[in-house]
């Protein structure tokens, strides 16, 4: 897929004042300072599409992009670690689960794991959730330039191994990304463009 052209749509905290449209959504979650946002950049090879920070939680809403004018990157706040009060994080966190829950236009999500990391528990009971709400998702693995191939392979393992030990009889789909230098580019979109053509026909 190449991205001839991305938008900036809307920004809200309500999923009833998402887009009203029928285009297909994809939505981009994960712990704060994952590196969401440099991912969404990569994705859409643009510099600035989504804001980077380095300050955690700077995603604190319902973010629509159009892509391509015909589907929409749905940039989400992170889950966990964010600078913001305890009421807020509660706030946060309902108007991502009223998303996920309300929004048919949503064809998939894709949940970001720091491939530097172990597997959170934050993060395995977030898939947990999607996957008994049988919300399609993929998973990407992110910063893969800051490990060494034996080291990134040898953490993914690990992550298949706990998973298959607990909750799933499958381990999901993945995707190995650096935004860096711009590993899994390709890969992503195509699949979100394999997933656009089955829907148009």
């Amino acid at each position: 897929m190449k991205i001839k052209s991305a938008e900036f749509v809307v920004s809200n905290s309500e999923v009833a004042k998402c887009p009203n449209t029928l285009i297909p959504e994809y939505a981009f979650i994960g712990r704060s300072n994952v590196g969401k946002s440099s991912l969404i950049n990569m994705l859409a090879d643009r510099k600035s599409l989504a804001k980077t920070s380095g300050r955690p939680g700077k995603t604190q809403l319902i973010n629509h992009f159009l892509i391509n004018k015909n589907w929409h990157l749905v940039d989400l706040p992170g889950y966990g670690y964010a600078r913001v009060s305890k009421k807020d994080k509660k706030y946060f966190q309902k108007f991502i689960t009223d998303y996920f829950e309300r929004r048919s236009q949503l064809i998939s999500a894709f949940v970001l794991i720091d491939s530097r990391h172990e597997p959170q528990p934050i993060d395995t009971a977030f898939m947990e959730y999607l996957g008994k709400r049988q919300i399609p998702f993929s998973i990407i693995f992110t910063k893969a330039d800051k490990l060494k191939p034996q080291a990134l392979e040898r953490n993914i393992e690990t992550y298949k191994s706990i998973l298959l030990a607990t909750t799933w009889e499958e381990f999901p789909n993945y995707f190995i990304s650096s935004s860096t230098n711009g590993i899994g580019q390709e890969e992503i979109l195509g699949y979100i463009q394999k997933i656009n053509d089955n829907l148009s026909v």
